[in-house]
């Protein structure tokens, strides 16, 4: 089809969570990852919308966490159907009433009108939000003009409370959703958002690979799509016969209770010191590697083209951090921690995780890493249906 006109996004300005417990959430951000809390909900927007809100940052990552105040706000009503996740994602736009527009045009389906407000220095906020295939996970766009609140309702703290992103996060470098079928959101962040397909790979674990065992194991198809005049990008995954019940992709989709958000990557400026800091001081688990990813890596990082790394494989080792990449002296970093559920010790926290990435001139996806990850979390899902 012919390339859409943009919708003016210039950044993921923000997710929203919806959670069971704001204070384990706010000990988590502010005292494991580091992130300062800039303000809270005021009373009498928790009384509005029956959910207490506070809203963290690091870097360019902000992060609105609202538990349930009694029953009948969106917090409630996500929570009845789902564990802790990411129920919003907010864009901030160049003009919202064109977005608006533009979004209409191509049958997009709304909650709201465009709504206004005003903070008290003469600042201005147009909102909207639509509904999309992300499960129950909602869009809103917002522009900006002046407004210098956080977001209406919010009260901003005098000085911002908690961390001082001592691990170095920057900004969300993708969103990785799950679906049990993609192709219906794939066509309407198509023809609905505009957006463009910019990476592609499927593939199954090395059980179902060696086709002399075929009795279990499950694979992928992973499609990333992108807004070329933001950069803001979506990967996306389903699972890929012929073991799809096994499929880490739909187990996600089974914990989950829907299709949804399955983990943020977020940047950092030195992943290795940021990864010791944060197993040693904060306790952070991350997913397992095999030992043989780091015994097969020289040799892979020749075969990749990569050539030559600026880091030690013993640390990649101890660390358990993964490398991918496909040209010269150009690559990327990444790991990924454990699950909330298994970091918090309790299921109702959901299979949602973060990454952490460092890129060094790669903008790739790390393909050859995928199969890596995806083994990983499958032999964390087997561990704890074990137990």
């Amino acid at each position: 089809m012919a390339k859409q006109e943009s919708l003016g996004i210039k950044t993921l300005e923000s997710i929203h969570w919806y959670v069971h417990d704001l204070e384990r959430s706010r000990n988590f951000y502010t005292k494991s990852l580091d992130f300062a809390e800039l303000g809270i909900s005021s009373p009498e927007l928790e009384k509005q919308g029956r959910q207490k809100s506070a809203v963290f940052q690091a870097g360019d990552i902000v992060l609105m966490v609202s538990q349930p105040v009694g029953e009948g706000g969106r917090a409630a009503r996500w929570l009845r159907k789902h564990p802790d996740g990411v129920g919003t994602l907010n864009f901030e736009v160049e003009d919202a009433e064109k977005a608006f527009r533009l979004l209409d045009q191509r049958g997009a389906t709304f909650i709201t009108d465009i709504l206004r407000f005003d903070d008290e220095r003469g600042g201005k906020l147009s909102m909207f939000s639509i509904t999309t295939p992300f499960g129950d996970t909602t869009f809103r766009f917002v522009q900006r003009d002046g407004y210098s609140a956080l977001y209406p309702g919010y009260i901003r703290h005098a000085t911002p409370v908690g961390g001082k992103n001592k691990y170095g996060f920057g900004r969300v470098d993708h969103v990785t959703s799950n679906f049990q079928t993609m192709r219906p959101m794939l066509l309407w962040m198509e023809h609905v958002m505009g957006f463009e397909k910019f990476w592609h790979i499927e593939f199954h674990t090395e059980d179902v690979a060696a086709k002399e065992k075929r009795a279990h194991g499950s694979g992928l198809k992973s499609e990333v799509m992108w807004d070329p005049k933001s950069g803001v990008k979506f990967a996306n995954n389903e699972p890929y016969r012929p073991f799809f019940k096994a499929s880490q992709i739909n187990i996600f989709n089974e914990d989950h209770k829907g299709d949804g958000v399955q983990h943020l990557a977020l940047t950092v400026k030195d992943i290795l010191t940021a990864v010791k800091d944060m197993r040693q001081g904060a306790g952070i688990e991350f997913m397992p590697t095999p030992g043989t990813y780091y015994d097969a890596l020289p040799e892979r990082i020749q075969k990749l083209g990569i050539k030559k790394i600026d880091e030690d494989i013993q640390t990649l080792r101890d660390l358990e951090v993964l490398i991918d990449g496909d040209k010269e002296h150009s690559y990327l970093l990444q790991i990924f921690m454990k699950d909330a559920a298994s970091l918090y010790k309790e299921p109702s926290a959901g299979p949602f995780f973060y990454e952490i990435i460092q890129r060094k001139g790669d903008q790739g996806f790390g393909g050859g890493n995928f199969r890596a990850l995806f083994e990983s979390i499958e032999r964390q899902q087997q561990a704890e249906r074990r137990l």
